[in-house]
This record gives C-alpha cells, sequence and structure tokens, in this order.
C-alpha cells in the first residue's frame, strides 16, 4: 500500500534496516556517535547552528513541552488558530493555565502580518506567538519569515510547528529570527513515529531561565547539557532504533542535497494542485495564498462521498487521508511528503481519476 498521507509516511528500506540493527545499549559509544551524528545532520535541516533538542515524543509532546518551558502561569500568548493544529498550540498553553489569544480562527485564511502587528499593538503584555509552518488540515503554508519580524518588532518569541514541513520545505531558523521550531520524525524525516526535535532561540533560552511551569520530564536545560556533553547523551532512555533510522534518513537527504529535497516536495505540491485543477477539482481552502509543498487539500463535487473516493483509491493501492474538522464531509488529503517522489503523485492523481470515474458511474447507476 502506497502511503499518500500527510504522517506517518513511507519509511525507506535503508532506513528499516537501520531500524532493524541489534539493539545497541543507550550508553555505549556506538549510540551515542549515532546520537550526534543525526543531531548534527538536523541543524542544516532546521537552518539552525545552535544544538538541536531531541524530546522522546511525538511532535505534539515537543510543543507540550515548548509552552512548559518558556511561559509561566498567567502569561499571555496569541495563536494563530487558521487549522487544527494551529488549535493545538491554543489548547497546551491554557491546559498549562497560558491566557491565549486567537487570531485567524478561520481556516480558509492565511496570516496576515498587519493584523497580527495590530493585535500585539494593542496587547503588549503578549509574550509569544506561536502558529504552524504548514497545517496539515488545510494545506496552509504559513508566512513564518514575516510572522518572525512581527514578533521581533514587539518583543515576543516566535514558536512554530514545523513538524508537516521542515525537512520537507526550506525553513531558515536563524536567518528568519525564529525562538522555537520542531519537527518530528514521521513526517519529512521518513521514520517512525517517537522522537521529535526543537531548535531553541538564544532569546528563547533566557525566557526558559525565567518560566515557572513544571517540566520535569520535558526539561530543556537537562536535554542541553546532555546532548553537549562529550560524548553525547540524552537525559533518560531514548527510543534507540527511531535515532537509528532517523540519523540514516538524514544521511539519505544529504546525499540527495537539502536543494534537490525542497525542490522535489515543491515540485509535487505544484503537480498535486495542477493534477486536481485538470480533473476540475478545487483545493478545500480556494481562499490562501500561500499552500504547503507537502500535503494538499481537495474538495470533491456537491454530492460526491469523499470516503467512497478515498475507499476506490484504496482499492487501487493507495492510502489517501480523510478531510479534518468542517471539511470532513466534502474534501479529502493527499500527503507527499519524506520518501515520496513525483512518480507517486502521478499515481496518485491516476488513481484519483478512476475513483471519480467509478464513483460517478455508481451514482449513475445505483450499483458498480
Amino acid at each position: 500500500m502506497l502511503l499518500m498521507t500527510p504522517g506517518p509516511t513511507r519509511v525507506p528500506e535503508r532506513v528499516l534496516g537501520a531500524g532493524a540493527r541489534p539493539m545497541l545499549h543507550h550508553r555505549s559509544s556506538e549510540f551515542s556517535a549515532e546520537l550526534a551524528t543525526m543531531l548534527e545532520l538536523l541543524s542544516p535541516v532546521f537552518g539552525a547552528r545552535g544544538v538541536i533538542l531531541p524530546v522522546h515524543a511525538t511532535g505534539r509532546g515537543a510543543m507540550e513541552a515548548s509552552i512548559c518551558n518558556l511561559f509561566s502561569a498567567g502569561d499571555e500568548i496569541a495563536v494563530c488558530c487558521n487549522g487544527r493544529f494551529g488549535e493545538m498550540w491554543a489548547r497546551l498553553a491554557e491546559s498549562y493555565g497560558v491566557i491565549v489569544h486567537r487570531i485567524f480562527t478561520h481556516w480558509n485564511q492565511d496570516i496576515d502580518p498587519v493584523e497580527m502587528a495590530g493585535l500585539l499593538d494593542r496587547q503588549p503584555v503578549i509574550r509569544g506567538v506561536a502558529l504552524t509552518c504548514c497545517d496539515t488540515s488545510t494545506g496552509v503554508a504559513n508566512d513564518i519569515e514575516a510572522a518572525a519580524r512581527i514578533a521581533r518588532a514587539h518583543g515576543a518569541l516566535l514558536l512554530v510547528d514545523g513538524v508537516s514541513s521542515i525537512g520537507g520545505m526550506r525553513f531558515a531558523f536563524d536567518d528568519w529570527d525564529v525562538d522555537v521550531a520542531i519537527t518530528a520524525s514521521q513526517k519529512c524525516l521518513m521514520s517512525s513515529p517517537g522522537l521529535s526535535f526543537v531548535a531553541v532561540s538564544e532569546r528563547a533560552w533566557a525566557a526558559q531561565a525565567r518560566a515557572r511551569l513544571p517540566r520535569s520530564y520535558w526539561n530543556f536545560a537537562e536535554i542541553k547539557q546532555a546532548v553537549s556533553a562529550t560524548r553525547p547523551a540524552t537525559p533518560g532512555t531514548p527510543p534507540v532504533h527511531i535515532v537509528l533510522q532517523v540519523a540514516e534518513a538524514l544521511r539519505m537527504m544529504h546525499e540527495e542535497g537539502l536543494e534537490r529535497v525542497h525542490q522535489r516536495h515543491d515540485d509535487m505540491g505544484a503537480r498535486a494542485r495542477s493534477g486536481a485543477a485538470a480533473l476540475g477539482l478545487s483545493m478545500q481552502c480556494p481562499a490562501l495564498r500561500r499552500f504547503s509543498s507537502t500535503v494538499t487539500a481537495i474538495a470533491l463535487p456537491a454530492g460526491v462521498s469523499p470516503n467512497a473516493v478515498r475507499d476506490a483509491i484504496k482499492a487501487r493501492g493507495i492510502l489517501t487521508a480523510a478531510a479534518l474538522g468542517p471539511y470532513a464531509a466534502t474534501a479529502f488529503r493527499i500527503g507527499h511528503m519524506g520518501d515520496i517522489h513525483p512518480a507517486d503523485v502521478d499515481r496518485t492523481l491516476a488513481a484519483l481519476a478512476g475513483a471519480l470515474a467509478e464513483c460517478a458511474s455508481t451514482d449513475r447507476t445505483g450499483s458498480r
């Protein structure tokens, strides 16, 4: 089955092989060398010169960790909620007693730097802005560079969920002046789920020293101390084989060349959108100005069941994803990230064409 979902994604044979190695003890020099290699190869993926923190959890865990490392109860932040995973930032923050100002709450909209600046002008107590880079519920690609510029001008930290984009789309942590960025193993890094990664700016480290929320398992300072040791380690037992997988996946990405990886994803995103248009379909959120290179959310004609279309595509050997939230009954999603290539997108579009024809035939005859 070809996984054309926005995560988990297909794991290449080389990466599967790395994860099938005999167990390494997590305090051995051999494992420490693999951990060090993984972190070294991750830095250019983030566009960051500083240390990358491994967090033993999925991306959601790293998002929660970022909240409790940087803020205190009663602090105020702005959250761009133009998708399910932007809203996740808001819910996580509120669960820790952080006051959330929700902006851009309609899923069919991009962030607006002018509107963001206006909120921060009116609410100078806001200490952070959180958003997604790509929200897979909509297919939006938020303008991180613009958001960082606004946050910086107002003295606020910028926190970015890049779980579905970093590794597939260009990210410039240092050049854009971002404060926290997150990705995870199971999407563009084409490995098994269970490990996430966080880049942290010097401003964010200063905030971490002041913050007072509880953070035992999530303590960034302890993780940084462990991975920065002469022989890099982790504070506790890590998912050893996922580390081995991600290290191998990163070797593959660097062999391909990060610019070529990003171009491949850009090409696949454009191919998916133009292919859907050629079939007479529109985007789920057509008002968006910026679309992700890693996932495409497609609206279906009135009366066409997304479940029926996805089932027909699955019968052709391809798994796609259901739409989320208000679009569940009218759309579906195609992921194209990690170890996915243009030929896989073409195969999926051909299967979609066949599925649409099959569903139309069923509608006309009432039977197959």
